[in-house]
């Protein structure tokens, strides 16, 4: 079981990587964070609460609440593509008040911040060498990673890997040139990214590929029903339905935003499944920087494709300090996806 620490910004798309991070049979998912992004801290925070209860996840899995702002930069949201609250027209999920989902947000009756959860976790999980090192991954913007690695340094031995979903080979999706979550706090991307820690990046270029068809849903619907060329089967179960109107608002904005008629990409989905299935990606070692002054280009992840900077073999400051991801075996990625619903299915307290 390999632990990892998962820090989102829920999102639709981060909602299928926790239905994943809790339901691979080789993660041990210890905690997750939540920071702004797609929504207000607020409600990124009240989601993830939501997403741990409609999954089924272990009791003793929490939701620790993060930074509620850029380290520098004006606060941004992302209601064209996810709602207003992060989770737009997504049905099926509990209130806020239930019992299930309140406990997710306290730890022995209080509430514990991001960077103090995390901290917490990798100390008891690596115990000084005597127990395994920690993979930490982040599919929102990176302010809460910059924040544990800046004030908790002596930490770092204890981590065997950043995995972020974020930035772009040549491309962006909320500027010209920059990706999303590194656009929302492009300095907290390049401490992370400076960090003597190894650390792989799942591009756009890659996520984009992870698209949702019509087949697959229809899958994800009814596993078991025999598609119709020109409906969707009805949902076997509550789960699967709150699934699927959680991939279908999806479509829909990416389909109005930027013009995606076969689905939604699953961007952050792939974070875990990398963590638990890397074998189903091809990925090389670039330096990697962001971004900071540029006019029109602020938050762009600048790749060193042609090895223009002299690097050492570290992965910090001064070396070729990120595997970036450049191809998904998305036959591979997507029997895992559904693999994991299946499980999920299984145990979801939203089908009882």
């Amino acid at each position: 079981m390999k632990p990892v620490w998962y820090d989102c910004d829920p999102g639709h798309d981060d909602a299928t990587a926790i239905m994943l991070a809790v339901h691979c049979n080789n993660i041990c998912l210890l905690g997750i964070s939540t920071v702004h992004g797609n929504a207000s801290a607020d409600n990124t925070n009240a989601n993830a609460a939501h997403c741990l209860y409609a999954f089924g996840a272990l009791e003793n899995v929490h939701v620790f609440p993060g930074a509620e702002k850029p380290l520098i930069r004006p606060t941004r949201h992302d209601p064209e593509i996810h709602g207003l609250d992060g989770l737009g027209g997504v049905e099926g999920l509990p209130s806020a008040d239930s019992k299930g989902v309140r406990t997710r947000l306290e730890t022995n009756g209080r509430l514990v911040h991001a960077i103090e959860g995390m901290a917490k976790a990798i100390r008891d999980t690596w115990n000084d060498g005597k127990g395994s090192k920690v993979t930490v991954v982040s599919s929102g913007p990176l302010t809460n990673i910059a924040l544990f690695a800046s004030v908790y340094t002596e930490l770092l031995v204890g981590i065997e890997e950043f995995v972020f979903m974020g930035g772009g080979v040549g491309v962006g999706n909320r500027s010209a040139s920059a990706e999303f979550n590194i656009l929302c706090d492009p300095e907290a991307a390049q401490i992370v990214l400076d960090v003597p820690v190894k650390k792989t990046m799942i591009p756009l270029n890659v996520t984009h590929t992870a698209i949702v068809t019509r087949d697959i849903l229809c899958e994800l619907l009814a596993p078991s029903v025999l598609a119709d060329a020109d409906v969707l089967p009805k949902a076997s179960t509550t789960l699967r339905n709150m699934l699927s109107t959680l991939i279908g608002f999806f479509a829909e904005s990416y389909k109005s935003t930027f013009g995606f008629a076969d689905g939604p990409p699953l961007h952050d989905a792939l974070t875990i499944a990398y963590v638990s299935q890397p074998e189903l990606f091809r990925c090389k070692r670039y330096r990697v920087d962001v971004e900071l002054s540029g006019t029109h280009t602020a938050g762009e992840t600048v790749v060193d494709v042609w090895e223009y900077r002299c690097c050492d073999d570290s992965w910090g400051p001064l070396g070729k300090n990120c595997l970036v991801a450049e191809a998904l075996n998305i036959k591979g990625f997507f029997k895992l996806f559904l693999e994991c619903v299946d499980r999920c299915d299984a145990v979801s307290p939203l089908n009882h």
